[in-house]
């Protein structure tokens, strides 16, 4: 508990230094601090929807109270003769997320590519991501997740 505590203190302390030095940069592109991109299979186990959605929320809960800013959703898309399923229940389930404002928005593994807008624009404030090996793969299987 005690090296959790640390950890989120150390990351408290990063994010303060990186508002601080944004605010003397002003002129420059503002981009997040370093992003650790969380990767949850959802998928993991043949789960039906409703415990893959009840894992997704647990997963995206974890997240934001580590502070992370982007979670890559692996949930399959529907090889194994169940059409789908649990790409379309927790598309459904994220969309639902976003419009409420539980997390900032998602973008499908169809979209996950540079020629996609909201792609870019998140790919511009976290460079990081350039390096995902999904990006750009049309892989409907994953779905990136804003927090």
């Amino acid at each position: 508990m005690v090296s959790i505590v640390s950890g989120m203190r150390r990351e408290h302390t990063k994010l303060r230094a990186w508002r601080d030095q944004s605010r003397h940069n002003q002129s420059t592109v503002r981009a997040w601090p370093p992003v650790t991109v969380k990767t949850v299979n959802i998928k993991d186990g043949f789960p039906d929807v409703e415990q893959a959605r009840t894992r997704l929320h647990s997963e995206i809960e974890i997240a934001q109270r580590q502070g992370l800013r982007v979670l890559k959703i692996i949930h399959g898309y529907g090889s194994h003769g169940v059409g789908g399923e649990l790409r379309i229940a927790l598309q459904s389930t994220l969309r639902r997320l976003a419009h409420s404002g539980q997390i900032k928005d998602c973008i499908y593994g169809e979209n996950w590519r540079q020629s996609d807008e909201r792609s870019w624009e998140l790919l511009k404030r976290t460079p990081e991501l350039k390096n995902d090996p999904d990006l750009g793969r049309n892989n409907r299987g994953i779905t990136i997740v804003l927090l």
